[in-house]
């Protein structure tokens, strides 16, 4: 025996529970006491599905904002400055077509008009390309677009110059068959790597450019003399180039073919170990 009174004892553990956080007196048996085991544990659940509730809620919400904003910047990555000069271009081909026969194809007025267009189709060329790789506003339509604009342009210049009897149908058909056969070729070969563009076809687009938009300028006496040896220039690199990205695409083809066959060894070794 203690010596304790029950009451006593049982009074200053009552007195102890009674005592507030600042050291008031509460009432005996407050809330959280009134509360049963199992009261509690509904309340907990309860609490808990509220939390996943609105969990739920803000993470559909946020989610489907997600999807809304990512869909928006994939959207206007669409409209970048690159691609609207790319698209620029394309919609000159057209304009450069009628001036270039307007008139009946030799008026040095309409053939000026046209030459400003193909230079703005060439000077957007060189200048899309820049921008697009220096702000990172490379899209897969510009990967696709681009190109077919370069072709588009300078084959309705080749063409229209062949047509009016400026420019012998075989220049025509070298350059053209050129740069339609190097771009099935890149395709052809893409899945063992990409051709990438050399100096020399660099140096040819320029060339190329230069003599094109002069046949396409009524050009008379010394200055019609020079555009014949800057066009022969143009299809010597044409030719040239053409033969060293077959060749790339001969050594990246059978690189890439040797590399396949020397994963498949690995693999199969793996495999029986």
């Amino acid at each position: 025996m203690s010596g304790v009174p029950a009451s006593a004892a049982g009074g200053s553990s009552g007195a102890a529970r009674r005592t507030g956080p600042r050291g008031t007196a509460g009432p005996a048996h407050g809330p959280a006491e009134r509360t049963t085991p199992r009261g509690a544990a509904v309340e907990r659940d309860a609490a808990e599905r509220g939390t996943a509730e609105r969990g739920a809620t803000e993470g559909g919400a946020g989610g489907r904002g997600g999807k809304i904003a990512a869909a928006a910047v994939n959207q206007a990555s669409l409209w970048n400055v690159a691609n609207l000069l790319t698209m620029f271009r394309l919609l000159l081909v057209p304009v450069f077509v009628v001036l270039m026969l307007g008139n009946g194809g030799y008026d040095p007025a309409w053939r000026s008009f046209a030459w400003a267009a193909f230079a703005v189709a060439m000077f957007t060329d060189l200048f899309d390309g820049h921008l697009a790789r220096t702000y990172n506003l490379v899209t897969d339509f510009g990967k696709i677009a681009d190109p077919i604009a370069d072709k588009a342009i300078m084959g309705a210049a080749l063409i229209c110059l062949s047509a009016l009897g400026d420019l012998p149908w075989w220049v025509t058909a070298v350059i053209l068959g050129r740069e339609l056969g190097i771009t099935v070729l890149r395709f052809v070969v893409i899945r063992y790597g990409v051709i990438p563009a050399s100096r020399g076809g660099k140096l040819k687009t320029l060339t190329q450019g230069i003599a094109v938009g002069m046949y396409v300028l009524a050009l008379t006496g010394p200055l019609a003399t020079l555009r014949f040896w800057v066009m022969a220039a143009a299809v010597v690199l044409t030719v040239a180039t053409g033969l060293d990205y077959v060749k790339q695409a001969i050594v990246l083809r059978r690189r890439g073919i040797a590399e396949r066959r020397a994963a498949l060894k690995d693999a199969s070794k793996e495999s029986e170990a």
